[in-house]
C-alpha cells in the first residue's frame, strides 16, 4: 500500500469520515436502545458513501487511466503486438 496513493484523496477522506461519524451515531443510539437515532446514524453513513462517490465523480478522487482517444488506444495496442 505504501507504493501507491490508494485512498489519499479528498473524496476518500471526506466520505470515510462521514461514514465513520454515521456509525458512531448509530452505535451510540443502539446502546441507548433508540431505534430512530440508530437509523439516523445509518442514514448518515449512507450519505457519506454518496458524498464520497459524488466528490470522486467531480474529479476529487483518484484519476482514471483512460486513453484520451481512439488513436491513442490503437497506438498502445500496436506497440503491445510488436
Amino acid at each position: 500500500m505504501a507504493g501507491n496513493s490508494h485512498g489519499h484523496t479528498l473524496a476518500a477522506w471526506t466520505g470515510t469520515t462521514i461514514v465513520f461519524v454515521g456509525f458512531l451515531v448509530a452505535g451510540a443510539f443502539m446502546v441507548m436502545a433508540q431505534p430512530i437515532g440508530f437509523w439516523a446514524g445509518m442514514a448518515i453513513a449512507v450519505v457519506g458513501g454518496v458524498v464520497g462517490w459524488v466528490m470522486s465523480a467531480m474529479g476529487m478522487g483518484m484519476p482514471k487511466d483512460r486513453p484520451q482517444d481512439l488513436t491513442e488506444l490503437l497506438g498502445k495496442t500496436a506497440h503491445a503486438d510488436s
